[in-house]
């Protein structure tokens, strides 16, 4: 019995000694914080005013409870906050993506479609002007070929009309010729070498002007005979002339009639080319208007894009200062909480009047 005595009083007394190590190990290590030295100064005070242990326990308890409930808000709200930052992730990553493929599909669609559109419509509206710019070179040159034909015309009409005149003087002197003067004779072949000189070479009635000299040259005009022959032969080219201008006349009005038509003509096909630029440049002004849109649509969602990445950046950059401290706030919470409960300990230790803070 002394015996079983004996080791339950050796029991007790090591079990003291060592409650008294852990306790001095456990007011060593608060008193390494501030909060920890706190904590301590409140059990000091207390033990020194003599108040109730419990409620110290009590008030170091609701304590405990507090910091508990402040790590649990603090875990929600964090845990709230990281959902936020990746609903905003998932937003500002999609919406690059669709800055993206719109920046990508209106450049594609100016490249292959628009551009070229544009590129095309010029050509051809250059064409078509080249066209109306031949049509004008068409109609100056046809103004002035039928203004030189008609110079031509009249110039010609004026010989051959002074060519019935000299024919006519010939008539005339011709029929004054019963016993002709060498004078008079020399006078007649002068008119008709006159007359040659009218003719042109080229003319078809040159050769018969030719024979009227040869014979006119040949006689002295006693033979009445011969005399009314070179009035025949006369009469026969006067005709041929009036012939000739009748002919060459309808031959002006023809041309003339020809050349309008040809004008109008013309005229008709640079209004077509007129009217054909006109639509290619209503559609180029379209085109060129869409162009604008786009651009700026592309420009604006390029901008978009760039606007999403520095708001995704500015995001990330917050969550992770946000993170950084949430981390320290829940160590110190934890740690908070650790000596608190360390010095609950302490205040439900058995003696804890000599502690010195």
């Amino acid at each position: 019995m002394k015996t079983v005595l004996l080791i339950a009083l050796i029991t007790i007394a090591f079990t003291a000694r060592v409650q008294q190590k852990n306790f001095a190990k456990i007011t060593t290590d608060l008193k390494k914080s501030t909060y920890g030295n706190a904590l301590l100064h409140l059990v000091e005070l207390h033990s020194m005013a003599g108040g109730p242990v419990q409620e110290l326990i009590d008030a170091i308890e609701e304590l405990i409870n507090d910091l508990e409930e402040e790590l649990e808000e603090l875990e929600f709200n964090f845990q709230q906050r990281t959902n936020e930052h990746n609903s905003l992730v998932i937003g500002f990553e999609q919406d690059i993506q669709d800055a993206v493929i719109d920046v990508n599909n209106t450049q594609d669609t100016l490249d292959n479609l628009l551009f070229p559109r544009r590129e095309q419509l010029e050509v051809r509206i250059e064409q078509i002007q080249e066209y109306q710019e031949a049509n004008r070179k068409k109609y100056e040159e046809a103004v002035l070929t039928r203004e030189q034909e008609h110079e031509d015309f009249e110039f010609q009409v004026a010989e051959l009309n002074d060519a019935t005149a000299a024919v006519d003087d010939a008539l005339a002197l011709l029929s004054s010729l019963t016993n002709p003067s060498l004078l008079q004779i020399k006078r007649f072949q002068n008119s008709l070498k006159n007359i040659e000189s009218k003719i042109k070479s080229r003319s078809k009635m040159a050769p018969m002007i030719k024979a009227l000299i040869t014979l006119a040259s040949n006689q002295n005009f006693s033979d009445q005979g011969i005399i009314g022959q070179i009035v025949n032969a006369l009469n026969e080219f006067r005709n041929a002339i009036v012939d000739s201008i009748n002919a060459q006349t309808a031959a002006e009005a023809d041309a003339q009639a020809e050349h309008e038509e040809y004008l109008a003509q013309l005229d008709a096909e640079f209004a077509e080319f007129q009217r054909q630029i006109n639509r290619l440049n209503v559609d180029l002004t379209a085109t060129n208007e869409k162009i604008d849109q786009l651009s700026e649509f592309r420009d604006q969602r390029e901008a978009d894009r760039k606007q999403y990445i520095a708001e995704l950046e500015l995001e990330n950059n917050t969550y992770a200062e946000e993170t950084d401290i949430y981390t320290n706030l829940k160590n110190e919470f934890t740690r908070e909480l650790g000596i608190s409960e360390q010095a609950l300990s302490v205040v439900e230790s058995a003696d804890f009047t000599n502690i010195q803070v």
